[in-house]
Formats: C-alpha cells, sequence, structure tokens
C-alpha cells in the first residue's frame, strides 16, 4: 500500500486548533512529548511497518 498524499483529513482546519488548543499551555518539552505520543498512537492505527517506513522516508 502506498501513502495517501492527498487531502484527506475531515474538517483540517478543526484538527489543526484541536491540536494547537491542546498544546497551548505545554512547556515545549512536554509539547514534544504530546507529538512523540500522538506520533505513536497513529502509527499503531496505521499499523503497517512498510507503511511507516514510507511515511518517516516523506516525511525527511
Amino acid at each position: 500500500m502506498s501513502l495517501n498524499l492527498k487531502p484527506n483529513i475531515e474538517s483540517p482546519d478543526d484538527f489543526y486548533q484541536l491540536l494547537t488548543d491542546a498544546q497551548r499551555d505545554l512547556s515545549d518539552e512536554d509539547a514534544n512529548d504530546m507529538n512523540a505520543r500522538l506520533v505513536l498512537i497513529l502509527a499503531n492505527q496505521i499499523g503497517s511497518l512498510s507503511d511507516l517506513k514510507e511515511a518517516i522516508e516523506f516525511a525527511k
């Protein structure tokens, strides 16, 4: 399976608002920790190691 790189987020502006609101009162370290946990949760949702590897390479 190759990554879907087309816009696919339901209400992307609302998602961005949720993400920024969640980090508003956090220190940089706590925000980075939250982002790391979020990445792991979403990676678990994806599940496929080959898809995750492709995403990492694309993100670089």
